[in-house]
């Protein structure tokens, strides 16, 4: 028996007894609805209450993590594909010791990559799934192949929106195409930049109504982020605004969200199927 079987048979024996941590894929209809700044705040407040988070930035061209926590990162993503170094080597440590990958090149490539560069990506995150509560997989706005692809590959997706229209059609469309391909996928929804709480409550409860109605399925709504200068100054300052104003209307909303989340995760029932990297290894292959 070589080492490689040796290996497979230990990981095998501790995927046993060990519980892997879920893959939650983060997204959005449109861009510049704050996604990205709220996972980061939520794993924030997620590794307060005592879990282990690592966010990958796949943002297309847009990664932005590094960048919110006034961070220059040494590797991202691309050093992974290109130079076949192992996540933990990638890995970086942030706020409150939230773990994050920065990005760094464009998720239309996965699906051209050679079968080798796959299979070290897929050998590496089977490895780190059990070290983690929760992977977020931070995700370009809108629809293409390779992001729909870790969409369904997924555990659970959130989906961040705002109460402008155009958002909120962007953010039903993505969750059409989600539906279409996955009915039982467990959503998430999180109402961004509600200039008056009422109304940002009243649009997102209209909002789940228009999904059950039209897609047939039912979110579950986590709740609503105030508009609130703080963001700004925050981004300014490069720190999650969790941290730069603890006490700050938005600081509350993520704590509640991060509640809401926790309570209701425990509740949702999740199908007996494969893992993560056994269902992208074959919606890849698909493509």
């Amino acid at each position: 028996m070589d080492m490689r079987d040796q290996a497979n048979r230990l990981r095998n024996k501790l995927s046993d007894v060990q519980k892997k941590g879920k893959t939650i894929a983060i997204v959005s209809g449109k861009g510049g609805v704050g996604k990205s700044n709220t996972v980061l705040n939520v794993a924030i407040a997620l590794q307060q209450r005592g879990k282990k988070v690592l966010i990958i930035d796949l943002d297309v061209g847009m990664g932005n993590i590094d960048i919110l926590i006034g961070s220059e990162s040494k590797c991202s993503i691309v050093h992974l594909f290109n130079e076949f170094m192992p996540l933990h080597d990638i890995i970086e440590v942030g706020p409150c010791d939230v773990s994050y990958i920065a990005g760094g090149t464009s998720l239309n490539e996965l699906l051209q990559l050679d079968d080798t560069k796959l299979d070290f990506f897929f050998e590496q995150y089977e490895q780190i799934v059990y070290e983690y509560d929760y992977i977020f997989l931070d995700l370009g706005a809108g629809v293409s192949e390779s992001s729909m692809a870790f969409i369904l590959a997924s555990d659970e997706c959130f989906v961040v929106t705002t109460p402008e229209p155009t958002s909120i059609m962007d953010a039903y469309s993505m969750m059409k195409h989600i539906v279409i391909h996955d009915e039982a996928k467990p959503m998430y929804v999180v109402m961004n930049r509600c200039y008056r709480a009422r109304e940002g409550r009243k649009t997102l409860e209209k909002f789940d109504e228009i999904v059950q109605r039209f897609l047939n399925v039912k979110v579950i709504k986590l709740g609503i982020i105030p508009y609130d200068r703080i963001v700004e100054k925050a981004v300014i300052a490069q720190t999650p605004y969790i941290l730069y104003d603890k006490r700050s209307t938005v600081a509350r909303a993520i704590s509640n969200i991060t509640h809401n989340y926790l309570n209701n995760s425990e509740n949702v029932q999740h199908r007996k199927r494969m893992s993560f990297v056994d269902r992208l290894k074959r919606l890849i292959k698909t493509r």
